[in-house]
């Protein structure tokens, strides 16, 4: 048994993808290959090429971007978790939003090919809800989220068009999503109303609000048919903030996290139940780890994203006695 620290493990969704993400570690880590080979038979094109060479505007379409950006985090944390890496086992993980099929793959509770093909699926099914209307997604910075609410409310009831808050990152940072031109009245409102920023996140459609509600149908048979298991370890749910029971409980927030509203804040809370020393976010860009850095009592947070990342943490988990 590792009598090192208690590692908890964060992965991003999307927007986190750049172009270039997870060729090193691809490159120098045979589980990682292995992953993007085998993603490659159950997508049916070249992932890792995909990523090696974008372009970003391909990489952006959701249904290429989720399952881009599951291969890519579980493979950095396979790469730095597994048997060429630390060789640990976390005491907690959580993902933001689709983020999360990486913490259930992690805890044992879907197989890889399994996670993959419900992301690929997801991804699908979201790409085509957003080619029936003009979604976007921004983030409000410095205002509370009765604010953004009442100015949401405003947009809506002047006729902008459906918006409705999506992500609650932190208390100073929540997303709202809908149709772009009510996204765009209710960020100038929240302006008005003291925010900071409206910062348009790089994302094809309005993820977590009712123009999603057309994936569900699609999706939902997908994740009724899939085998879930019980997890190893606690995986916080980022749709109620509470750690995944049965698979029943697994299944109904899955699919309910389509249309659902993200709850990072409050997961991120709860991980800090179970006590991690250290939390790990594994992903292309460094998303969760700075909203993480600013909870009250965090522990040590660390955001690897390339093969320096994954040896540099190996380095530090070895350091203190993680074999």
């Amino acid at each position: 048994m590792s009598t090192g620290p208690r590692v908890g493990v964060v992965f991003p969704g999307q927007g986190s993808q750049v172009v270039g993400m997870g060729v090193d570690v691809a490159q120098a880590y045979a589980a990682a290959a292995d992953l993007f080979e085998r993603a490659a038979r159950i997508v049916g094109y070249d992932l890792l090429a995909l990523c090696r060479t974008g372009p970003e505007e391909r990489l952006r379409e959701t249904k290429f971007s989720q399952p881009a950006i599951f291969v890519v985090n579980y493979a950095l944390s396979a790469a730095a978790l597994g048997e060429q890496g630390a060789k640990i086992a976390p005491v907690v993980s959580a993902g933001h939003s689709f983020g999360e099929y990486c913490s259930l793959v992690l805890a044992g509770s879907l197989p890889f090919e399994e996670a993959l093909h419900l992301v690929n699926a997801r991804g699908i099914a979201m790409q085509a809800a957003a080619e029936q209307a003009a979604g976007a997604m921004s983030a409000v910075l410095g205002l509370d989220a009765d604010a953004i609410e009442e100015a949401v409310r405003a947009a809506r009831n002047a006729g902008a068009g459906r918006v409705s808050l999506a992500n609650f990152n932190a208390p100073s940072q929540i997303v709202v999503s809908g149709d772009a031109a009510a996204v765009k009245a209710a960020g100038e409102l929240c302006l008005q109303a003291g925010a900071k920023r409206v910062v348009p996140l790089n994302v094809s459609g309005a993820w977590h609000s009712e123009l999603m509600e057309p994936a569900v149908p699609l999706f939902a048979p997908e994740v009724r048919r899939a085998h879930v298991g019980s997890t190893a370890f606690p995986v916080i749910s980022n749709v109620d903030a509470e750690a995944y029971g049965d698979a029943e409980h697994i299944k109904r927030n899955l699919i309910r996290s389509v249309t659902s509203e993200v709850l990072w804040h409050a997961t991120s809370l709860r991980m800090l139940e179970e006590k991690p020393d250290l939390i790990v976010e594994f992903g292309a860009s460094p998303v969760l780890g700075p909203m993480l850095k600013r909870l009250p009592s965090a522990p040590e947070i660390t955001s690897v994203s390339d093969r320096a990342g994954i040896e540099k943490l190996v380095t530090r988990l070895e350091a203190v006695g993680v074999k």
